[in-house]
């Protein structure tokens, strides 16, 4: 993942680790104290809601641990691979579009950054400028040819 990504999965970890659990552990004392656990809602609905906290800070620490970090702008190169930022142009409409190929973990289509894993990347990866390819995706199966491949 990039920096950027990894930082974002630290932030997360803290928030959930010094904001959200003592908070639901306020909420469970609180609801204990309403008397019958069997038939309190809010009792519930607080340890429902400590169990995704503790689930998502095992997840992310997990992650965390092995995460393997890359900066892009330290990589080069003319073929597409993790990190690029591929600005690439329909063949039917020649709308261009720019995409940084990152970590499953952050990407964000709205922001440019598409997975590692998605159907476009795997389209992309290997390739350089000038080279058309052709994404099979959901949505039907379009041709784009590559622009640009940079390192940022």
């Amino acid at each position: 993942m990039t920096a950027p990504g990894f930082q974002r999965l630290e932030e997360e970890l803290k928030e959930l680790k010094t904001v959200e659990r003592p908070n639901v552990i306020k909420a469970i004392a609180e609801a204990r104290e309403h008397g019958d656990l069997s038939e309190n809602a809010e009792y519930h609905a607080a340890r429902e809601r400590q169990s995704f906290i503790e689930g998502r800070v095992s997840e992310l620490e997990d992650k965390i641990s092995r995460a393997e970090v890359i900066d892009p702008s330290k990589l080069s190169g003319d073929t597409v691979k993790f990190g690029a930022t591929v600005t690439m142009a329909d063949v039917d409409t020649d709308e261009e579009t720019t995409y940084q190929i990152v970590g499953q973990d952050e990407a964000n289509v709205n922001d440019g950054l598409i997975s590692v894993t998605s159907p476009v990347a795997r389209a992309l990866m290997g390739k350089s400028e000038g080279d058309t390819v052709e994404v099979n995706s959901p949505g039907g199966s379009r041709g784009y040819e590559i622009v640009t491949v940079a390192f940022k």
